[in-house]
């Protein structure tokens, strides 16, 4: 089992670091996730950015998705998101909640709740499929 702090460090020179992103639990399946608004994630007109938002979740997603990647497995790659917007931040943090809903040899689909923690008000859901790799053969 990887420690919080372990899959904080595993992101800590990319994308998840340069936000801010806080690996709070990482489970094969659940994947609970945070990060704090600050002036550098919102957006000119003052409100939370959207990429905010999807990196957040496509981050949390991702970490569940190598936490039960399956045997044999080398990663993985996103090939499809979406995301709807139901509401915004301004200030305070945002926490996502990544669930595993189909975890198969070759995709897995996640979907992520994001939250206004202030305000525990559902602000975006997420949904990804994951392309599952592995090595390829000399043949290919």
């Amino acid at each position: 089992m990887i420690s919080k702090e372990q899959w904080r460090a595993f992101g800590a020179d990319k994308l998840p670091g340069l936000l801010g992103v806080e690996i709070m639990e990482v489970e094969p399946a659940r994947v609970m996730a945070r990060m704090s608004i600050r002036l550098q994630v919102l957006a000119p007109n003052g409100y939370l950015h959207a990429a905010t938002i999807v990196a957040l979740a496509d981050t949390a997603c991702g970490y569940g998705c190598v936490a039960g990647l399956p045997n044999g497995a080398t990663g993985f790659t996103t090939i499809d998101l979406s995301s709807n917007f139901i509401g915004t931040a301004r200030e305070g943090g945002i926490r996502c909640e990544a669930t595993l809903v189909h975890g198969g040899r070759s995709t897995q689909v996640w979907d992520a709740q994001i939250f206004d923690e202030n305000s525990d008000k559902l602000i975006a859901l997420f949904r990804c499929t994951q392309m599952i790799l592995y090595p390829r053969s000399k043949q290919e």
